[in-house]
């Protein structure tokens, strides 16, 4: 269902459109889980490192042409803010072949260099040629992945967040089927599993492609030759968008050495709680991506006096939301954690670090909302240089200074403050950067 932004109730369209997301990013996230569970549960521990592993390298390698894809949602949101028909085909068309021919380099060069990726990250010698046949399969389907993702994004982008939804349902619901079949039923081990992956990612992309033609069989698509003012634009959005998301892992990568000095027990601990984690932060995600489309159509439309009152509606809708999931996990952080672990001393650091770290997650909402906003403009490099303060400027330097004095309570105390000043520099400069005088289109 594709929605105009740039009228009637903003309350109400944005929780129309930011719940299909939360879906769509949970179920994005139980993917990866349920390739884990099949895999370790009837392959053992060696396979599930090497998936474990292998995931790791291809999030961060892919991590650039999914910035790219990122840009995708400023770009065509305010496209449609502006109505201007023939620029949609223009940009669509030079969006198209810049992520084929991305996808291809990207997915060749992870292919060819899988096991000195591997070996960077000094894996096992026992693990490295299962994992390097697993990542070689996920890399031939970079191209599938990156198609259906950036058609759920362009879809997202007109006010469409429903189809999006079935496109990755159809890939998880494929993926959960054919895993037992190829790993166990076929018996191609962790090969197996990738290949189940990238079979459920290809039909969900073909599928999408499918829908496209019929539900706007009365619009024509033709490739046109990028115009390098396009290029410039999708790059000027889109290499700030990739270089953030390896700041984000790199960053992440910095505070789980400073956890693993504390012991098996605390980095077990600490690994359940970023398990939690990353479903926590789900509702948060799921409306600065809501609000940057609809900032997006706004500004597009420069429908200005919208675009405040959109921040307001996330603002409140965040604060809602994150403070009554921060509750519940101050009440049941000991059972959550036990959901994961067994080990006393790892569920008793899980569960204090989250009891500590809890009324910490609405600052870090807060930023999800102000930097989508900002993002909505077209200011993705200044974006980028919010997250490099709020990671390497202020969570790692704190999070070691805390640890330092405070030992391993130490850890979700310096992430927690982090989160609260980082959010106070996205607020500032929301409220008096130069972001809305950022002129996307030349």
């Amino acid at each position: 269902m594709k929605q105009d932004f740039t009228e009637g109730s903003i309350y109400r369209k944005l929780y129309l459109f930011s719940l299909p997301i939360l879906l769509t990013n949970l179920l994005q996230a139980s993917m990866q889980v349920i390739n884990s569970l099949w895999v370790g549960n009837l392959l053992g521990s060696t396979a599930f490192g090497a998936v474990t592993i292998g995931t790791t390298v291809m999030t961060v390698v892919l991590a650039f042409v999914l910035g790219i894809n990122n840009a995708t949602l400023t770009i065509f949101a305010q496209l449609k803010g502006k109505d201007d028909q023939n620029e949609i085909k223009s940009y669509l068309s030079s969006f198209v072949i810049l992520l084929i021919a991305l996808s291809l380099a990207v997915g060749g060069f992870g292919y060819i260099f899988a096991k000195p990726l591997l070996a960077l990250l000094n894996t096992p010698d026992s693990i490295i040629p299962i994992a390097k046949r697993y990542l070689q399969i996920n890399f031939i389907g970079t191209l599938f992945l990156v198609g259906y993702n950036f058609i759920g994004t362009v879809l997202r982008a007109f006010g469409d967040s429903r189809t999006p939804l079935y496109f990755v349902l159809l890939a998880t619901v494929l993926n959960a089927g054919f895993d037992p079949l190829f790993i166990a039923g076929f018996g191609m081990g962790v090969a197996g599993a990738a290949y189940a992956t990238v079979l459920a990612q290809t039909l969900a992309f073909l599928y999408s492609l499918f829908y496209l033609g019929r539900r706007f069989k009365h619009h024509s698509f033709k490739f046109q030759v990028p115009k390098w003012v396009e290029i410039k634009t999708i790059l000027r959005l889109g290499i700030p968008s990739g270089i953030q998301m390896i700041v984000i892992y790199a960053g992440m990568t910095v505070i789980l050495s400073v956890v693993n000095t504390f012991g098996e027990s605390t980095v077990a601990g600490f690994g359940a709680a970023q398990r939690l984690d990353s479903i926590i932060l789900l509702p948060a995600i799921a409306l600065g991506t809501a609000v940057n489309a609809m900032a997006g159509q706004n500004i597009g439309a420069n429908k200005w006096q919208r675009v405040s009152l959109i921040s307001k509606a996330g603002v409140l809708y965040n604060t809602g939301v994150m403070l009554a999931i921060a509750v519940i996990l101050f009440i049941w952080a000991e059972p959550l954690v036990k959901l994961f672990l067994k080990d006393q001393e790892s569920v008793a650091f899980g569960t204090v670090y989250l009891r500590t770290i809890a009324f910490f997650y609405p600052f870090i909402g807060l930023n999800f909302i102000f930097n989508g906003i900002v993002r909505g403009a077209g200011a993705m490099f200044h974006v980028l240089i919010l997250n490099i303060i709020s990671l390497w400027i202020l969570r790692v330097p704190l999070t070691y200074v805390a640890a330092s004095l405070y030992g391993e309570i130490g850890i979700a105390l310096g992430i927690g403050i982090s989160f609260l000043i980082s959010c106070l520099f996205s607020v500032g400069y929301y409220r008096w950067g130069s972001w809305r005088k950022k002129q996307l289109f030349e």
